[in-house]
Protein backbone atom coordinates (compact mmCIF):
# COMPACT_ATOMS: atom_id res chain seq x y z
CA UNK A 1 0.00 0.00 0.00
CA UNK A 2 1.74 3.57 -0.89
CA UNK A 3 1.83 5.55 1.70
CA UNK A 4 -0.08 9.16 1.97
CA UNK A 5 1.97 12.50 2.54
CA UNK A 6 1.30 14.22 5.92
CA UNK A 7 3.01 17.25 6.02
CA UNK A 8 3.33 19.39 9.36
CA UNK A 9 4.05 23.26 9.20
CA UNK A 10 4.61 24.98 12.28
CA UNK A 11 7.05 27.97 13.87
CA UNK A 12 7.42 26.04 16.71
CA UNK A 13 9.44 23.16 16.00
CA UNK A 14 9.60 21.31 18.96
CA UNK A 15 5.62 20.79 18.56
CA UNK A 16 6.31 19.99 15.04
CA UNK A 17 9.19 17.13 15.89
CA UNK A 18 7.54 15.70 19.49
CA UNK A 19 4.19 15.40 17.10
CA UNK A 20 6.04 13.75 13.98
CA UNK A 21 7.85 11.59 15.85
CA UNK A 22 4.65 10.31 17.89
CA UNK A 23 3.30 9.61 14.58
CA UNK A 24 5.67 7.62 13.32
CA UNK A 25 5.46 5.61 16.45
CA UNK A 26 2.45 4.61 15.34
CA UNK A 27 3.02 1.18 13.34
CA UNK A 28 -0.48 0.90 11.77
CA UNK A 29 -0.63 4.07 10.34
CA UNK A 30 0.45 4.49 6.26
CA UNK A 31 1.99 8.01 6.27
CA UNK A 32 5.05 9.84 5.25
CA UNK A 33 5.53 12.45 7.70
CA UNK A 34 7.47 15.73 7.31
CA UNK A 35 8.12 18.45 9.14
CA UNK A 36 8.94 22.30 8.26
CA UNK A 37 8.36 25.43 9.63
CA UNK A 38 7.97 27.97 6.50
CA UNK A 39 5.07 27.82 4.45
CA UNK A 40 7.20 28.54 1.23
CA UNK A 41 8.51 24.88 1.69
CA UNK A 42 5.16 23.46 2.02
CA UNK A 43 4.24 25.37 -1.42
CA UNK A 44 7.06 23.70 -3.55
CA UNK A 45 6.30 19.93 -1.83
CA UNK A 46 3.21 20.66 -3.62
CA UNK A 47 4.17 21.30 -7.13
CA UNK A 48 5.66 18.32 -6.79
CA UNK A 49 3.36 15.59 -5.22
CA UNK A 50 -0.03 15.55 -3.43
CA UNK A 51 -0.50 16.67 0.12
CA UNK A 52 -3.11 14.01 1.86
CA UNK A 53 -3.00 15.37 5.08
CA UNK A 54 -1.39 19.36 6.38
CA UNK A 55 -1.61 20.22 10.24
CA UNK A 56 -0.75 23.77 9.62
CA UNK A 57 -0.69 26.40 12.42
CA UNK A 58 -2.95 28.99 12.46
CA UNK A 59 -0.07 31.99 13.05
CA UNK A 60 -0.57 31.93 9.01
CA UNK A 61 -2.79 34.05 7.90
CA UNK A 62 -6.44 32.52 6.07
CA UNK A 63 -5.06 34.10 3.05
CA UNK A 64 -1.85 32.29 3.06
CA UNK A 65 -3.69 28.90 4.07
CA UNK A 66 -5.80 29.27 0.66
CA UNK A 67 -2.38 29.28 -1.33
CA UNK A 68 -1.98 25.43 -0.01
CA UNK A 69 -3.91 22.41 -1.56
CA UNK A 70 -4.29 19.92 0.67
CA UNK A 71 -6.96 16.43 0.69
CA UNK A 72 -7.64 17.51 4.68
CA UNK A 73 -6.28 20.43 6.30
CA UNK A 74 -5.78 21.13 9.98
CA UNK A 75 -5.56 23.80 11.42
CA UNK A 76 -3.41 23.20 14.92
CA UNK A 77 -4.11 26.24 17.74
CA UNK A 78 -3.14 27.23 21.03
CA UNK A 79 -6.50 28.20 21.18
CA UNK A 80 -9.61 25.85 21.10
CA UNK A 81 -11.73 28.92 18.67
CA UNK A 82 -10.37 30.19 15.82
CA UNK A 83 -11.35 31.88 12.39
CA UNK A 84 -11.10 28.98 9.62
CA UNK A 85 -12.65 28.58 5.89
CA UNK A 86 -14.99 25.73 5.33
CA UNK A 87 -12.74 23.09 4.19
CA UNK A 88 -10.03 23.44 7.52
CA UNK A 89 -10.89 21.33 10.75
CA UNK A 90 -9.77 22.93 14.19
CA UNK A 91 -7.18 20.94 16.28
CA UNK A 92 -6.45 22.29 19.78
CA UNK A 93 -2.67 22.15 19.89
CA UNK A 94 -2.00 21.83 23.66
CA UNK A 95 -3.37 18.36 24.06
CA UNK A 96 -1.64 14.93 23.92
CA UNK A 97 -0.62 13.36 20.05
CA UNK A 98 -3.15 10.56 20.42
CA UNK A 99 -6.22 13.03 20.85
CA UNK A 100 -4.72 14.57 18.08
CA UNK A 101 -4.95 11.89 16.09
CA UNK A 102 -8.02 10.16 17.37
CA UNK A 103 -9.22 13.87 15.42
CA UNK A 104 -7.86 12.73 12.24
CA UNK A 105 -9.11 9.62 12.28
CA UNK A 106 -12.89 10.63 13.10
CA UNK A 107 -12.22 13.68 10.32
CA UNK A 108 -11.07 10.52 7.61
CA UNK A 109 -14.19 8.15 9.04
CA UNK A 110 -16.77 10.84 8.34
CA UNK A 111 -15.40 11.39 4.76
CA UNK A 112 -14.87 7.83 3.99
CA UNK A 113 -11.17 7.68 3.98
CA UNK A 114 -10.79 5.99 6.79
CA UNK A 115 -9.41 3.02 5.90
CA UNK A 116 -6.78 4.22 3.71
CA UNK A 117 -4.20 5.90 6.07
CA UNK A 118 -3.79 2.29 7.63
CA UNK A 119 -1.71 -0.64 6.47
CA UNK A 120 -4.20 -3.40 4.92
CA UNK A 121 -3.75 -6.67 7.13
CA UNK A 122 -4.25 -9.16 4.35
CA UNK A 123 -5.81 -12.93 4.94
CA UNK A 124 -5.13 -14.49 7.70
CA UNK A 125 -2.13 -14.12 9.28
CA UNK A 126 0.25 -16.22 11.60
CA UNK A 127 -0.19 -14.22 14.97
CA UNK A 128 1.62 -15.88 18.02
CA UNK A 129 -0.26 -15.54 21.24
CA UNK A 130 1.94 -16.31 24.42
CA UNK A 131 0.22 -16.68 27.92
CA UNK A 132 2.47 -15.44 31.27
CA UNK A 133 0.92 -17.21 34.11
CA UNK A 134 1.58 -19.10 37.00
CA UNK A 135 -0.12 -20.25 40.11
CA UNK A 136 2.73 -19.03 42.21
CA UNK A 137 2.85 -15.70 43.49
CA UNK A 138 4.79 -12.70 43.87
CA UNK A 139 7.53 -14.65 41.53
CA UNK A 140 8.16 -11.61 38.95
CA UNK A 141 5.54 -12.80 36.46
CA UNK A 142 4.70 -8.92 35.01
CA UNK A 143 8.87 -7.89 34.93
CA UNK A 144 9.77 -11.39 32.64
CA UNK A 145 6.11 -10.82 30.77
CA UNK A 146 7.48 -7.44 29.97
CA UNK A 147 11.58 -8.51 29.71
CA UNK A 148 10.05 -10.97 27.01
CA UNK A 149 7.98 -8.50 25.16
CA UNK A 150 10.49 -6.27 24.78
CA UNK A 151 13.02 -9.02 23.09
CA UNK A 152 10.32 -10.31 20.99
CA UNK A 153 9.88 -6.14 19.86
CA UNK A 154 13.51 -6.21 17.99
CA UNK A 155 12.10 -8.30 15.62
CA UNK A 156 8.58 -8.42 15.25
CA UNK A 157 5.49 -6.26 16.33
CA UNK A 158 4.41 -6.89 19.23
CA UNK A 159 1.41 -6.37 21.54
CA UNK A 160 1.05 -6.72 25.52
CA UNK A 161 -1.92 -6.93 27.49
CA UNK A 162 -2.02 -7.11 31.37
CA UNK A 163 -5.13 -8.73 32.50
CA UNK A 164 -3.60 -9.21 35.77
CA UNK A 165 -6.40 -8.19 38.91
CA UNK A 166 -4.04 -5.49 39.75
CA UNK A 167 -2.14 -4.31 36.60
CA UNK A 168 0.02 -2.05 37.91
CA UNK A 169 -1.01 1.20 36.69
CA UNK A 170 1.50 3.86 37.90
CA UNK A 171 3.94 0.80 38.55
CA UNK A 172 5.36 -0.72 35.16
CA UNK A 173 2.98 1.68 33.48
CA UNK A 174 1.98 5.18 33.69
CA UNK A 175 -1.17 6.03 33.78
CA UNK A 176 -3.85 6.74 31.02
CA UNK A 177 -6.74 8.24 30.05
CA UNK A 178 -7.52 5.37 27.88
CA UNK A 179 -7.11 2.01 29.41
CA UNK A 180 -8.12 -1.64 28.49
CA UNK A 181 -11.17 -1.13 29.86
CA UNK A 182 -11.63 1.20 26.69
CA UNK A 183 -10.38 -1.14 23.78
CA UNK A 184 -12.83 -3.64 25.27
CA UNK A 185 -15.69 -1.29 24.75
CA UNK A 186 -14.29 -0.74 21.43
CA UNK A 187 -14.04 -4.21 20.49
CA UNK A 188 -18.10 -4.61 21.66
CA UNK A 189 -19.00 -2.48 19.16
CA UNK A 190 -20.24 -4.33 15.76
CA UNK A 191 -18.66 -1.61 13.49
CA UNK A 192 -15.51 -0.92 15.39
CA UNK A 193 -12.00 -1.83 13.72
CA UNK A 194 -9.46 -2.83 16.82
CA UNK A 195 -6.38 -1.97 14.58
CA UNK A 196 -7.73 1.52 14.06
CA UNK A 197 -8.52 1.62 17.83
CA UNK A 198 -5.11 0.38 19.11
CA UNK A 199 -3.42 3.24 16.81
CA UNK A 200 -4.82 5.79 19.33
CA UNK A 201 -4.79 4.01 22.46
CA UNK A 202 -1.38 1.75 22.03
CA UNK A 203 1.81 3.42 24.38
CA UNK A 204 5.46 2.57 23.98
CA UNK A 205 8.27 0.65 25.93
CA UNK A 206 11.06 0.59 23.81
CA UNK A 207 10.17 -1.36 21.23
CA UNK A 208 7.32 -3.04 22.51
CA UNK A 209 3.40 -1.55 22.28
CA UNK A 210 1.35 -2.05 25.23
CA UNK A 211 -1.96 -0.63 26.86
CA UNK A 212 -2.87 0.55 30.25
CA UNK A 213 -3.95 -1.88 32.40
CA UNK A 214 -7.86 -1.37 33.59
CA UNK A 215 -7.19 0.78 37.03
CA UNK A 216 -10.92 -1.05 38.90
CA UNK A 217 -9.96 -4.69 40.19
CA UNK A 218 -13.55 -5.23 39.58
CA UNK A 219 -14.18 -4.65 35.90
CA UNK A 220 -11.24 -7.57 34.96
CA UNK A 221 -13.39 -9.95 37.45
CA UNK A 222 -16.88 -8.84 35.24
CA UNK A 223 -15.40 -9.91 32.07
CA UNK A 224 -15.96 -13.62 30.57
CA UNK A 225 -13.65 -15.96 28.94
CA UNK A 226 -15.54 -15.36 25.68
CA UNK A 227 -14.75 -11.59 25.13
CA UNK A 228 -11.29 -11.70 26.00
CA UNK A 229 -11.37 -14.06 23.47
CA UNK A 230 -13.17 -12.43 20.79
CA UNK A 231 -10.68 -9.29 21.62
CA UNK A 232 -7.67 -11.45 21.19
CA UNK A 233 -9.04 -12.78 18.10
CA UNK A 234 -9.94 -9.10 16.50
CA UNK A 235 -6.44 -8.10 17.49
CA UNK A 236 -5.16 -10.50 15.56
CA UNK A 237 -7.03 -10.54 12.61
CA UNK A 238 -7.37 -6.71 12.40
CA UNK A 239 -4.08 -4.98 13.54
CA UNK A 240 -0.68 -5.66 12.43
CA UNK A 241 0.74 -7.45 15.53
CA UNK A 242 2.70 -10.34 15.26
CA UNK A 243 2.72 -11.38 18.94
CA UNK A 244 0.50 -10.70 21.79
CA UNK A 245 1.55 -11.44 25.30
CA UNK A 246 -1.06 -12.06 27.51
CA UNK A 247 0.25 -11.50 31.58
CA UNK A 248 -2.34 -13.07 32.94
CA UNK A 249 -3.83 -14.21 36.91
CA UNK A 250 -6.85 -15.53 38.22
CA UNK A 251 -9.05 -12.71 38.02
CA UNK A 252 -9.54 -13.93 34.55
CA UNK A 253 -12.52 -16.01 34.68
CA UNK A 254 -12.35 -19.23 32.89
CA UNK A 255 -9.13 -18.82 32.74
CA UNK A 256 -8.56 -21.84 31.33
CA UNK A 257 -10.93 -21.58 28.12
CA UNK A 258 -8.75 -18.34 27.59
CA UNK A 259 -5.14 -19.83 28.16
CA UNK A 260 -6.53 -22.60 25.60
CA UNK A 261 -6.44 -20.30 22.24
CA UNK A 262 -3.23 -19.42 23.56
CA UNK A 263 -0.01 -20.85 21.32
CA UNK A 264 2.28 -20.99 24.49
CA UNK A 265 2.18 -20.73 28.17
CA UNK A 266 5.31 -19.70 29.99
CA UNK A 267 4.60 -20.67 33.75
CA UNK A 268 7.10 -19.26 36.26
CA UNK A 269 8.43 -21.59 39.22
CA UNK A 270 10.85 -21.26 41.13
CA UNK A 271 13.34 -24.36 43.14
CA UNK A 272 10.87 -24.34 46.12
CA UNK A 273 8.79 -27.70 47.64
CA UNK A 274 5.73 -25.04 48.21
CA UNK A 275 6.15 -23.90 44.59
CA UNK A 276 6.64 -27.60 42.71
CA UNK A 277 3.21 -28.49 44.68
CA UNK A 278 1.45 -25.35 43.65
CA UNK A 279 2.63 -26.32 39.87
CA UNK A 280 1.76 -30.09 40.27
CA UNK A 281 -2.16 -29.37 41.64
CA UNK A 282 -2.64 -26.78 38.44
CA UNK A 283 -1.52 -29.47 35.94
CA UNK A 284 -3.24 -31.92 37.48
CA UNK A 285 -6.10 -30.06 37.52
CA UNK A 286 -6.39 -29.33 33.82
CA UNK A 287 -6.03 -33.18 33.11
CA UNK A 288 -8.82 -33.53 35.55
CA UNK A 289 -10.90 -30.64 34.22
CA UNK A 290 -10.59 -31.63 30.43
CA UNK A 291 -7.28 -29.10 29.17
CA UNK A 292 -4.76 -31.55 28.47
CA UNK A 293 -4.00 -29.73 25.22
CA UNK A 294 -3.53 -26.47 27.77
CA UNK A 295 -1.04 -28.51 29.92
CA UNK A 296 0.96 -29.65 26.89
CA UNK A 297 1.37 -25.88 25.73
CA UNK A 298 3.28 -25.10 29.50
CA UNK A 299 6.89 -24.27 29.06
CA UNK A 300 8.03 -23.96 32.54
CA UNK A 301 10.36 -20.87 33.09
CA UNK A 302 11.99 -21.55 36.57
CA UNK A 303 13.31 -18.13 38.45
CA UNK A 304 15.99 -17.36 40.65
CA UNK A 305 15.20 -16.51 44.24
Amino acid sequence: MESKNLVICDPETKFASAFAQYLTRQKELAVRVRTCSDLSYVLAIQEKEKIDFLFISSEYPEDSRKQVKAGMVFVIAPEREVALENREVPIYKYQPGDQILAEMIRQCSMSGDEKQIFLKITGKKNCKVIAVYSPVRRIGKTTYAIRLGRKLAKEANVLYLGMETYGGEGGHFPEGTQTLADVLYYARQEQSNIGTVLTTIVRHSENLDYIVPMPVSEDIKEIDSEEWIRLIQKIIEQSIYEIVILDMDEGVRDIYRVLRICNEIHMLTIDDPVAEAKVAQFEAELELLGYEDVRRKIIRKEQRT
